[in-house]
């Protein structure tokens, strides 16, 4: 059966995340100061009326962070979306209309388009590299290269696109790495053999099943396991961990693994890393791999252009 890590939506969890970001980023605008302009050349009873509007195709991302922005700075105005995250609009369409204190609209105004240029411009990626793989039966991944702080307000704007979510964090799942199995060395002198990936999954079920005994779902979670090579694949597949990451692998070996899992009889899902851009994903996910996880998704994302446009 198909397992997944924790798959993110709008919660009250990403929300509290967008308040601190916002918090922060007031503290980084006004820095215990004022808006000297706007207090300068607004008078303090004006109104205003603007749209958030798309400059730029893409799928918009943010809107519920916008509205968050607006709560926790203290913005006095109403918020009303024209769309949804995760629409796709087209240059020139009005995502947004917000009505309120001139003042407050003006403060709020970079804040609030940071937002939704962020987040819509990860989504708009992440539908790219979806919509490149249409029709195979692979599925695209984000990972934790993600900006500090952004993590699950940038695997929510995935999800937007389209895109499926990695770990959210260490917490959420076992993933044996090179370099877990690189420490995996007896103490003398070092020079003893590094774990084998297939003995760091038995060692890594053993884990579960004794420090879990008392919670099922817990003891259950994901164990994934890396290998470079298709003679660590034939060693792990009778370990049947529930994903087999393939690093860096050519596109003969990623189908001669998929061959190989499939002759083994196991449920184990396969997952490509490594050389996937939106030039090489069409090739990859040919060669029937179910998983493949993309970095570039949130590290290499370009903001949406996103403007707000003032009603005159």
């Amino acid at each position: 059966m198909r397992k997944e890590y924790h798959q993110f939506v709008w919660s009250p969890q990403v929300e509290e995340d967008c308040r601190r970001l916002v918090r922060l980023a007031v503290a980084e605008d006004l820095d215990r100061g004022h808006d000297w302009t706007t207090l300068a050349l607004a008078p303090e009873d004006a109104t205003a009326a603007a749209h958030v509007v798309v400059r730029k195709q893409g799928i918009i991302c943010g809107l519920e962070a916008a509205r968050t922005t607006l709560h926790e700075m203290s913005v006095q105005a109403e918020w009303h979306p024209l769309a949804k995250d995760g629409d796709e609009l087209k240059v020139g369409d009005q995502a947004a209309r917000v009505t309120g204190s001139a003042r407050d609209l003006l403060t709020a105004e970079r804040i609030l388009l940071n937002f939704i240029g962020r987040l819509s411009g990860v989504a708009t990626l992440t539908r790219q590299y979806v919509e490149a793989i249409a029709g195979t039966s692979a599925r695209i991944y984000d990972t934790r290269k993600t900006t500090p702080g952004w993590r699950r307000l940038e695997k929510y704007a995935v999800r937007c696109g389209g895109g499926n979510n990695h770990r959210s964090g260490l917490y959420d799942g076992i993933l044996i790495k090179d370099n877990h199995l690189a420490l995996g060395r007896q103490r003398k002198q070092h020079r003893s053999p590094r774990f084998k990936p297939a003995d760091a999954v038995l060692r890594a079920r053993q884990f579960l099943a004794e420090h879990f005994a008392d919670d099922p779902r817990q003891a259950a979670m994901i164990v994934e396991v890396e290998v470079d090579t298709l003679i660590q694949l034939d060693a792990v597949l009778p370990t049947a961990p529930d994903i087999i990451l393939l690093d860096n692998m050519k596109l003969k070996q990623l189908r001669e693994a998929v061959f190989r899992r499939n002759m083994s009889s196991v449920s184990t899902e396969l997952e490509a890393s490594g050389g996937v851009n939106l030039e090489t994903v069409r090739a990859i996910a040919e060669t029937g791999v179910e998983r493949i996880s993309v970095g570039a998704l949130t590290h290499s994302a370009v903001c949406l252009d996103v403007a707000l446009d003032w009603e005159i």
